[in-house]
């Protein structure tokens, strides 16, 4: 060997060695991520987004949907009857409202799971169950905080089936002058325009109960199916190949192994289903929460109810079923959402490089 080659080859073997490691408790690692969670989302929600229209038609008994819930076949038909109303615009009203919402939730969310996960997991000893669920639970508080207001009027949209009713300014206004709780109203230390913001969050609560069982769950599923496929019997069919000066990158970094497309795709799409099933009580308490006001018995009445009240409805309509209405079209919806975010975002963190 020349001494010119042995020269190159020194060289190269250094480089991985002098690259720059962004620390998680830097702003650029902060910004890094909340842009590669905020893309993931976004192109998550963006391709289950009819689904998700369907969904809430149904979780929210809007009268017109109603005999079409409970089956696949009655899934096919909604569909059917949103285009031949509405075309294909008509499964994505209430998508411009869902991506200004998203790209924050998701980089929040994203964001708060890394930073929570570097001061509960800070090396591989503390790696436990429990503090994975936790990492997973808070960040999606973190999130759902943040952004639920838009959540809120993304449910009104998808709800109303007169388009001459649809109008953000009128949802926004529509939902601000409804009558306060009365548990806030009735406070006197309490200011009114604070009892009428709280309008906003209508069904937080009940959102609350179930994102803790489906962020903790969504993110613990996430990672032990990734510590599965990198068993030593699958590896060799799930990891994804990195060349040597790629793979000490990695090392440096602190990035995570990369999974190949199929076992990401697989890992985040049982995440989902699972998450889902946790959650999806809480989930059909919150929808009628959000739309309580809009149904026919208390239109004119604008009454509030509560989380307790809400169940009970559903109890007496139909049962233990009436908390699962539409679950298998959650399955349908989540499976290729959360497989797709999670897909998307590890990708993002290794072309982002951190």
């Amino acid at each position: 060997m020349t001494d010119d080659s042995a020269a190159a080859t020194k060289n190269r073997n250094q480089e991985p060695s002098g690259i720059p490691v962004v620390s998680r408790n830097s702003l650029e690692y902060v910004v890094r991520s909340g842009l590669a969670g905020g893309i993931s989302g976004s192109c998550a929600k963006t391709l289950i987004a009819p689904l998700d229209r369907i969904k809430i038609l149904f979780q929210t008994s809007n009268p017109h949907y109603t005999k079409y819930s409970g089956s696949l076949i009655g899934l096919t038909e909604a569909a059917r009857h949103i285009w031949i109303n509405d075309g294909i615009r008509g499964f994505f009203q209430g998508h411009s409202v869902t991506l200004i919402r998203i790209f924050p939730y998701a980089a929040i969310k994203f964001i708060a799971y890394e930073q929570i996960r570097s001061v509960l997991i800070p090396s591989k000893e503390y790696e436990t169950h429990w503090r994975r669920l936790a990492s997973g639970s808070l960040a999606g508080l973190c999130s759902v905080f943040v952004t639920y207001p838009l959540d809120l009027v993304r449910v009104r949209l998808a709800y109303v089936t007169e388009h001459n009713r649809v109008k953000l300014t009128n949802i926004v206004k529509t939902i601000y002058q409804e009558p306060a709780s009365v548990t806030l109203s009735s406070k006197s230390y309490i200011p009114k325009w604070f009892a009428q913001w709280s309008n906003f969050y209508r069904g937080y609560v009940s959102t609350v109960l179930g994102m803790i069982p489906y962020a903790g769950v969504s993110f613990f599923s996430h990672d032990f199916f990734h510590d599965v496929f990198k068993h030593p019997l699958l590896a060799p069919y799930a990891v994804l190949e990195l060349s040597e000066d790629d793979e000490v990158v990695r090392v440096q970094k602190h990035q995570r192994t990369p999974l190949q497309t199929w076992a990401e795709l697989v890992s985040g799409g049982l995440a989902g289903m699972i998450s889902q099933t946790a959650a999806y009580p809480f989930e059909i308490i919150r929808r009628r929460l959000q739309v309580s006001t809009l149904a026919p018995r208390n239109m004119y009445e604008h009454k509030f109810q509560g989380i307790m009240e809400i169940a009970r409805i559903i109890y007496s309509e139909r049962g233990w079923r009436g908390f699962f209405v539409g679950l298998s079209i959650g399955y349908i919806k989540v499976t290729p959402m959360v497989a797709c975010s999670f897909f998307v975002y590890e990708r993002m963190k290794l072309y982002l490089g951190i």
